[in-house]
């Protein structure tokens, strides 16, 4: 399996303009699965309430869906990528999965960073759970990747592949997704933006370095800090399905969840 993460550098409001701009990046490259960042289309550093409603749209027949969905259908591919959801009057931090036969499955965030608290509700879906061509496919959004529990819950739900759009402002996380993927043994695509915007005193500069790592904590591509790119790796998802760390041990067989379960419920 070939999958990619899509590097670039959105226009803040220029919905159409990123499209054709991701399209045409997707478009020169063939993978099986493509990962694009968080909130991709619209930019992320929203003055206001208000400005952050005009720019989302429904999870069913808006924009970046429908076009997905073509570009998803054309070059016979699968799309994840970030976009903020209206829900009548409720707006979510958003990722879709677009299948090429036009199947959709939307996860919402459930740890919103900083800023984004004042535009979006926290995630009310749990953790979702992908099943592509028999390739498991979890997925996250940006500052999940600081909770491990999201990660090992899809791992044990069964997950080959995180697919993690992301708008990363902090230096931590590529190294952190190694972690993710050791602790876990199974592959990610850190999809993540460059460039920079400032806008209603916030002064967001995107860390770029989009990154596919394996389960044993590889890095297969790592993207620059600055270029708009698309990275690529061929994969063996059923790699991710080996739990063993060596001869005696096993990740799934180790764990002792019987003593976790009620850690640090005493102080609730």
């Amino acid at each position: 399996m070939r999958i990619a993460a899509v590097q670039f550098e959105p226009q803040f409001g220029k919905i159409e303009d990123n499209i054709v701009k991701a399209t045409h990046l997707m478009t020169n490259v063939r993978a099986d699965l493509f990962v694009l960042p968080e909130l991709c289309f619209t930019g992320y550093t929203f003055k206001s309430q208000e400005e952050a409603t005009s720019l989302s749209e429904s999870a069913s027949d808006g924009i970046s869906i429908t076009r997905m969905k073509e570009l998803a259908s054309r070059i016979k591919a699968a799309v994840v990528f970030g976009f903020p959801e209206r829900a009548k009057t409720t707006l979510y931090n958003s990722c879709a999965f677009v299948a090429p036969d036009g199947t959709t499955k939307i996860y919402r965030k459930l740890h919103l960073f900083l800023n984004e608290k004042d535009f979006f509700k926290p995630g009310d879906l749990g953790p979702v759970l992908v099943d592509y061509s028999g390739v498991r496919l979890g997925l996250i959004i940006c500052f999940d990747w600081i909770f491990p529990e999201i990660s090992r819950s899809l791992a044990l739900a069964g997950a080959h592949i995180l697919c993690h759009p992301a708008n990363l402002v902090m230096p931590h996380c590529q190294g952190a997704m190694v972690t993710r993927c050791l602790e876990n043994r199974v592959f990610a695509i850190t999809a993540n933006r460059i460039g920079r915007e400032i806008r209603g005193g916030s002064d967001n500069k995107f860390t770029g370095r989009s990154q596919i790592t394996s389960p044993n904590g590889l890095v297969l591509f790592r993207g620059s800090e600055d270029k708009e790119e698309v990275g690529v790796a061929d994969i063996d998802y059923v790699d991710s399905e080996n739990k063993n760390v060596n001869a005696k041990n096993n990740l799934w067989a180790d764990r002792r969840p019987e003593y976790y379960k009620n850690y640090g419920q005493e102080n609730a």
